[in-house]
C-alpha cells in the first residue's frame, strides 16, 4: 500500500533523509494533501515530480528531502521559502521550526498562492503563510532570514536574496543543473557547495512577471 510512511521509508533507506527531526516532519506532513485530488495514492506517493499547472511542478520528494538536508532547518528559525508552489515545502519547514519559528512562503503565480495557502491551512500552522511576490526576489519586509530555500533554477544567486540572508545563514537553491548551498559569512568570504545532476523549472524574475 502506498502511503506517506512508505514514501518516507524509501527516502530513509536510500540515504536521502538522514536527520531525525527532518524525517519526522516528512512523516507528519502528507504529500497527498499538496497534490491534485485526481492523483491516486500510487502517484501521489511516488518519487516523481508532479505538474501543478501554470508551467510549474511540485518537486520530486527525493529532491525536496535532499534540499532540506542541505538547508538543515532548526526549531525557532525564521525561514523564507521562495517558489512555494503547492505549499508542501512551506508546511514541512513550518513543522520543523515550530511555534517559536516562522516560515514565509512567497509565490509569483496568483493561482498557486491561493492553492498553496489552502493546502497549508489543513495543518493550522500559525507560524507559516504564503503571499504573493511583488516585484522583487524574496520578501524583504521580514528579513533577515536564518535560512532561505528556493525551488526553481536560476543562472545566478539573486543579490536580493543574499541581502535578505542573516550572517552565517544558509541559502539552498538550484543553479543550472546543480543544487548549491551558500553560506553567508561576515568577512565577505562566503562558501558555496555544489551538487550536480538535477533539473528544475526556471526561477521567474518577479520584475518581468
Amino acid at each position: 500500500m502506498h502511503t506517506q510512511q512508505s514514501l518516507v521509508d524509501h527516502l530513509v533507506r536510500s540515504g536521502v533523509l538522514t536527520t531525525p527531526h527532518i524525517i519526522q516532519a516528512f512523516r507528519i506532513v502528507d504529500r497527498k494533501h499538496f497534490v491534485s485530488e485526481a492523483y491516486n495514492a500510487e502517484t501521489a506517493y511516488a518519487n516523481q515530480a508532479l505538474p501543478l499547472g501554470y508551467e510549474q511542478t511540485t518537486s520530486q520528494p527525493s529532491v525536496v528531502a535532499f534540499m532540506c538536508e542541505l538547508l538543515q532547518p532548526e526549531s525557532g528559525e525564521k525561514i523564507l521559502d521562495v517558489g512555494s508552489g503547492s505549499g508542501w515545502t512551506t508546511a514541512i519547514l513550518a513543522q520543523i521550526v515550530g511555534e517559536n519559528g516562522s516560515v514565509h512562503g512567497v509565490e509569483l503565480v496568483p493561482e498557486l498562492v491561493a492553492y498553496g495557502s489552502t493546502n497549508l491551512a489543513q495543518y493550522h500552522f500559525a507560524q507559516a503563510s504564503i503571499v504573493q511576490a511583488t516585484g522583487t526576489y524574496g520578501l524583504p519586509a521580514y528579513a533577515p532570514y536564518d535560512k532561505i530555500l528556493v525551488s526553481a533554477s536560476s543562472m545566478h544567486i539573486p543579490q536580493e536574496l543574499i541581502d535578505q540572508l542573516s550572517i552565517d545563514g544558509v541559502l539552498v537553491m538550484p543553479m543550472h543543473n546543480e543544487i548549491i548551498r551558500y553560506q553567508k559569512r561576515s568577512n565577505g568570504h562566503s562558501t558555496i557547495d555544489r551538487f550536480g545532476g538535477f533539473v528544475f523549472v526556471p526561477l521567474i524574475d518577479p520584475r518581468n512577471y
